[in-house]
Parts: C-alpha cells; sequence; structure tokens
C-alpha cells in the first residue's frame, strides 16, 4: 500500500506525518510526503520539524520536500491532507471518483474534543509549535495504522 502525506510546503507537517507514520508500519507499506506549493521543491525539512522528529526518535533530514501532481491521485491508495486547504487542492485535480475516495484529513477518525480536525501550520510559531503538530499528527498515526491493520486483515 502507497501512503502520501500533504500540507502546504512539504517542509513542516507533512515530512513528520511521512516520517511518523513510517514508523509505526511495516516496511511493505510506502509512506511519502508532497506540498500543494512548489516553492520549497528539493529543500529539506524545516529544522524544527526535523529538531522535534529527532527529540521523538525519528530522523526525517534525508527527506526532500516536492510538489504534489495530478498522477499522486493514481500512484498512490490514501492521500492524507493536514488541512481543508491542502484537501482543497488536491481534491480539486482529481478527475474521477475513485480518486476523491483516496483522498481526506489526516484528523479525520480522531475524537474532534481531544484535537481540531485540522492540523495547524507550526511554521511561524515556535518549537512549541512543532512539539504540539508532533503529537498531533503522531495520535493520528495510531488511528490510522489501527486501521490498516483491520482492512489488511479483513482483506485476507
Amino acid at each position: 500500500m502507497k501512503i502520501l502525506m500533504v500540507c502546504l510546503g512539504n517542509i513542516c507537517r507533512s515530512p513528520l506525518a511521512e516520517g511518523i507514520l513510517k514508523s509505526k508500519l511495516p516496511a511493505d507499506f510506502q509512506v511519502d510526503s508532497a506540498g500543494t506549493i512548489n516553492m520549497h521543491e528539493g529543500s529539506a525539512p524545516d529544522q524544527r520539524s526535523v529538531e522535534v522528529a529527532f527529540k521523538n526518535g525519528l530522523d526525517i533530514s534525508k527527506q526532500k520536500s516536492r510538489h504534489f501532481q495530478a498522477n499522486d491521485l493514481d500512484e498512490y491508495d490514501k492521500i492524507f491532507c493536514m488541512d481543508k486547504n491542502n484537501l482543497r487542492d488536491v481534491l480539486s485535480m482529481a478527475k474521477t471518483d475513485a480518486q476523491r475516495q483516496k483522498v481526506s484529513l489526516l484528523m479525520n477518525d480522531l475524537n474532534l474534543k481531544q484535537h481540531p480536525d485540522e492540523v495547524p501550520d507550526p511554521y511561524w510559531s515556535g518549537s512549541e509549535g512543532f512539539d504540539k503538530v508532533f503529537r498531533q499528527i503522531d495520535d493520528a498515526c495510531e488511528i490510522i495504522v489501527e486501521k490498516l491493520r483491520k482492512e489488511t486483515s479483513n482483506a485476507k
């Protein structure tokens, strides 16, 4: 299964989501990330994302930002967007219902009393914003892993 995490510039939230989800899934799952704008294409993740990941036992420093492409809607089985703007941008490229059904907000399956329905962009915040976003994404990835385990066991 191929999973894509999407945020705006692919330097803060989606690299964290990629690293977190990869760390929780077996190697036969492929996880990648992309941004809806190409402003940071080829850049490493924001240093604050790298630091919060490292503090939590993950190394995302080798990731490189890339721009979301329309063919990603065919290439990936599930596409998780960090906020409603990213969701709208990705869905605007979808041509079929099958493509649209692959796309959702990362936070869709969490209890909204515990977390908001969007992952806030920590770019303009200090390190505490990155810590909060890491915890939020980590919680969402736990739920995703549970759902994927159920899906794969039901498929057998």
